[in-house]
């Protein structure tokens, strides 16, 4: 398994404050869907940081996003140990394939790869 990117999600009611904020320290808007906001580095630009007001498709907003290499095979993984899904596999009309998991902590992680 390979994990090609982490980024943190905020759940924020100040989308255009937030970004304000996070551009004091160098970041920069490089993807905003309305409901969520990346930021980025342009140094470094895998340095990111995701703002969001919802998640548009499922039940509750993810604690943190983790691109991987190959998203089919993670979720069998999690299924196979038993890991709490909360929201099941599939694809996203903005190019993502993906499922939520619960950690061991209660954080829900967002496990996706591009298509």
């Amino acid at each position: 398994m390979t994990a090609r990117r982490i980024v943190p999600n905020v759940r924020s009611d100040a989308m255009q404050e937030s970004a304000e904020f996070y551009g004091l320290l160098g970041l920069e808007e490089v993807m905003n869907h309305g409901w969520i906001m990346t930021l980025a580095s342009p140094s470094t630009p895998a340095a990111q940081l995701s703002i969001m007001t919802e998640d548009r498709t499922a039940p509750v907003v993810p604690d943190m996003s983790i691109e991987v290499e190959d998203v089919d095979a993670a979720y069998a993984v999690m299924r196979e140990r038993g890991a709490e899904i909360v929201h099941p596999l599939q694809d996203e009309e903005w190019g993502v394939r993906r499922f939520f998991v619960r950690d061991p902590n209660g954080r829900v992680v967002n496990v996706l790869g591009h298509r």
